[in-house]
């Protein structure tokens, strides 16, 4: 249901710091122009810890709006609020989004009983098939292969996995399990996830070159491992950069460097140290992106 390259868009500010819905609306347009096969808004790379209610709602239904069908859209809809997750998961679902993504809720750090029953009711409630997020360095907490594999083979609606937790033997465990579809969620290991039977990726690194990592992605997918192989590595020192700060600081700095938004975070996160961006700036110059 889910294969390819699917963008964690960041979510533009303007000036005062608001939702830039013009500009969010051109970010849309570059991911599809340069062959995306899908956006993901409102996830964590679109800050959506500090999106009020009503503001996830409206950056939700203006990518929906602005892709047209053209592309996949999977809301990120998330919440350590079983409830909210799936308030904002049924709202997705009229806006038109093909998807779900729901992350494992962090703080709480519910016991596998409760993971099971929070996707459980947010897969039958929220009308769209759901993609699992697993990222225990954000959560505090995994979920297990085990997990991942019973919620696969018990909850109808549950189609697919972001992978981030950075270890290939977890990927490698969940496969063994269940034919769940797998999808990277950390630049650095789309090449090596897909060699296993991974489907694609949730990149925050395709904000910057979409094209690029589409076309990586695509070659993987396609058993074009050699070529695919050469891109990652090309890619390499943009997907490390990107992660030098917290995510989404390094990429919403990169896009201002290339002149596509104003970079405006909002607090708690800060603008980048200056030696990390003229680190990425040398990294940017490389791939003649400025």
């Amino acid at each position: 249901m889910f294969k390819g390259t699917y963008t964690a868009i960041v979510t533009p500010f303007g000036t005062n710091n608001e939702v830039d819905h013009e500009k969010l609306r051109e970010l849309v347009n570059f991911q599809i122009e340069e062959g995306i096969d899908g956006i993901v808004p409102c996830g964590t790379t679109g800050e959506s810890p500090t999106l009020t209610m009503d503001e996830h709602e409206a950056v939700v239904r203006t990518v929906i709006e602005e892709v047209g069908g053209k592309v996949q859209v999977i809301a990120g809809t998330g919440s350590n609020n079983t409830a909210e997750a799936v308030h904002l998961t049924k709202k997705a679902a009229e806006f038109g989004a093909d998807g779900a993504l729901v992350i494992m809720p962090y703080y709480n750090k519910p016991m596998p009983e409760g993971q099971f029953q929070h996707f459980k009711k947010v897969a039958e409630e929220g009308g769209i098939p759901v993609v699992l997020y697993n990222v225990p360095g954000r959560t505090g907490k995994s979920i297990e292969p085990e997990d991942v594999a019973r919620m696969y083979e018990e909850i109808e609606g549950v189609v697919a996995l972001k992978d981030a937790v950075g270890d290939m033997e977890y990927t490698c465990k969940v496969r063994s399990l269940c034919d769940i579809d797998i999808l990277s969620g950390e630049d650095s290991m789309n090449y090596p996830i897909i060699a296993v039977g991974g489907k694609g990726a949730i990149s925050v690194a395709s904000n910057v070159v979409p094209g690029r990592v589409s076309e990586m992605i695509t070659d993987a997918n396609n058993g074009n491992y050699e070529k695919a192989r050469e891109q990652h590595f090309r890619l390499w020192g943009l997907f490390k950069v990107l992660f030098i700060e917290t995510n989404p600081i390094p990429v919403k700095t990169a896009l201002e460097i290339m002149g596509k938004i104003d970079g405006n975070l909002r607090l708690p996160l800060s603008d980048m140290e200056e030696k990390n961006r003229q680190a990425l700036e040398r990294v940017l110059a490389g791939l003649d992106l400025v």
